[in-house]
């Protein structure tokens, strides 16, 4: 699994970074990458991304839906979501904008009157939202390349305009709306469903601090509201959920025992063994 951006590395991605007041650390703004990406690889999106397909063709897949991509396509990815990428040929290059909320929240701040107050239907958490862009975006695409090679010493202030004049070429071919009904959402700072995020993500390996940001939530606010619904902590929950999960793939499926720790979300084998044994009384293999 690969988190994005925190895990883009240095000598397989070219990137530039913003500072924005408020925020405490320089953020990923925009990665290149030229040369041939893995072709299979699971990706965790820790920010909201805007992927701008270069070349080439790829597909993303999540356990609702399929979309694939290609030359001139433009795909928003929200915070939180687990994909599967595949690469269709060796000629795929993108640029992916990655826009954390505050970003975003800046933006639509400052320009209102492109978000009327009334709201439509309700959006699916689960869509894939893919944009067709026109010759402007391309245009625009080609106008942040040239950072890359020559740095200026105004880069963060040119990356912050480079921002709001992505988000207004997105919207101007948005013809859905679907793209400013999720931009209206993060703005207004909703919190998520525990239910219906627990659901899709108690197998993943990720830390409570993860699970409490994607639940629009502070730490101990997301273990104060999980404690009032599940009746028990996030840890207890998930560790039972996840043992569960472990003890029906053992007896109905013919994967091997490394293969199901990683499935329900342990990292290490060693404490998977051991803590299915103090639940169930017996290893995972003799069980």
């Amino acid at each position: 699994m690969l988190r994005v951006p925190s895990e883009i590395a240095a000598d397989q991605f070219e990137s530039l970074k913003i500072q924005s007041p408020g925020l405490s650390d320089e953020l990923t703004f925009v990665a290149y990458r030229s040369d041939v990406y893995p072709s299979k690889n699971e990706v965790f999106f820790e920010e909201n991304a805007v992927i701008y397909v270069l070349e080439g063709e790829k597909n993303f897949t999540n356990s609702e839906a399929r979309v694939s991509i290609k030359k001139g396509d433009v795909f928003f990815v929200r915070r939180g979501y687990y994909l599967m990428s595949e690469s269709i040929d060796a000629s795929y290059k993108s640029l992916v904008f990655f826009l954390e909320d505050k970003l975003i929240k800046d933006f639509v701040n400052q320009n209102l009157e492109l978000f009327p107050e009334k709201r439509g239907s309700q959006l699916d958490n689960s869509t894939l939202l893919v944009l067709h862009s026109d010759e402007k975006f391309g245009k625009f695409a080609e106008s942040v390349l040239p950072y890359f090679k020559a740095k200026s010493k105004y880069l963060n202030q040119f990356l912050k305009l480079k921002l709001h004049e992505l988000l207004l070429h997105l919207m101007e071919f948005d013809n859905s709306n679907e793209l400013r009904g999720l931009l209206q959402l993060i703005y207004r700072g909703e919190k998520e469903d525990l239910g219906y995020l627990m659901k899709n993500y108690y197998l993943k390996p990720l830390t409570m601090k993860e699970l409490a940001r994607l639940s629009g939530r502070s730490l101990s606010g997301f273990k104060r509201d999980f404690q009032e619904l599940f009746e028990t902590s996030p840890a207890t929950w998930i560790r039972k959920k996840r043992l569960d999960r472990a003890a029906f793939l053992l007896k109905n499926s013919d994967k091997n025992v490394s293969e199901i720790a990683e499935e329900v979300g342990f990292e290490s084998i060693s404490h998977f063994i051991k803590l299915f044994k103090e639940t169930h009384g017996k290893t995972p293999a003799k069980y």
